[in-house]
């Protein structure tokens, strides 16, 4: 490290919500295996409450690691790391269960969009934060119903041209083609713009008086989680499978 650089200090506070959203994203995981792998009757799982529950988590912990991206230090290689960790997700899939496979899942898009602001610091930081939260959110909304093939744009479906929807390519910036398929799917558009809002929020309240307080309240378990999300992450489908797969052997 240079003489006179500072060292980004670590929060507490963000590791612990980052833990609380793993520890949701293990449990709603869990349920998923036993309705879906093992047939287990949950009529709410499949209902509002599910998809409510999933989207608690999948917002949360991209708009965390938005935010966090704004602290550490080497966001390329981190991108860098987290990228190969969803390639590594994605070929294990495919080849361990195909019908479950993971094609452009979270970890492969908060890999490209570390990569993003990685690479895009000096243009980023030109950006008042309050804008580019305000900003980032409202093309967040724009571009949500990309996949289905239009815009939201003033309240108006925009269509999209039919041409962007082809390959792989295509799906993973956000425009898939009908035969696309995956059960973990992120992709570029729109949830870029939710990353960078994480990252704008950082920059517009990481330096308040009040997040520099707060932000070092710690959840002692759930924080332990936090600091090791991407291991979590890695590792905790495959010990949900394998534990139900052991238990259906010994009790079914």
């Amino acid at each position: 490290m240079e003489s006179g650089e500072e060292r980004p200090r670590r929060y507490e506070l963000l590791d612990s919500l980052r833990g609380v959203a793993l520890v949701s994203m293990i449990l709603y995981h869990f349920l998923w295996d036993c309705v879906y792998l093992f047939h287990l009757p949950v009529s709410w799982f499949s209902g509002s409450i599910g998809d409510l529950w999933q989207k608690s988590i999948c917002y949360t912990f991209i708009l965390l690691s938005g935010f966090c991206s704004g602290i550490g230090r080497h966001p390329v290689k981190r991108g860098w790391i987290v990228t190969a960790a969803g390639a590594l997700i994605t070929i294990v899939t495919l080849l361990v269960t195909p019908r479950q496979r993971v094609l452009f899942g979270v970890l492969t898009l908060l890999g490209a969009s570390m990569l993003i602001t990685g690479t895009s610091q000096k243009v980023l930081k030109k950006i008042p934060p309050v804008a580019g939260v305000i900003g980032c959110l409202l093309l967040f909304w724009v571009w949500m119903p990309a996949g289905d093939g239009y815009v939201n744009w003033f309240f108006k479906d925009i269509p999209l041209p039919k041409t962007w929807y082809h390959g792989y390519l295509g799906a993973f910036f956000g425009f898939p083609p009908s035969w696309f398929f995956s059960t973990d799917y992120f992709p570029l558009f729109p949830w870029v713009f939710l990353f960078l809002t994480g990252y704008f929020l950082y920059h517009w309240i990481g330096n308040s008086s009040g997040f520099r307080r707060y932000g070092t309240l710690k959840i002692p378990l759930f924080s332990k989680v936090g600091k090791n999300s991407l291991l979590v992450y890695m590792i905790h489908q495959p010990v949900l499978y394998g534990g139900l797969l052991l238990w259906e052997e010994l009790f079914a």
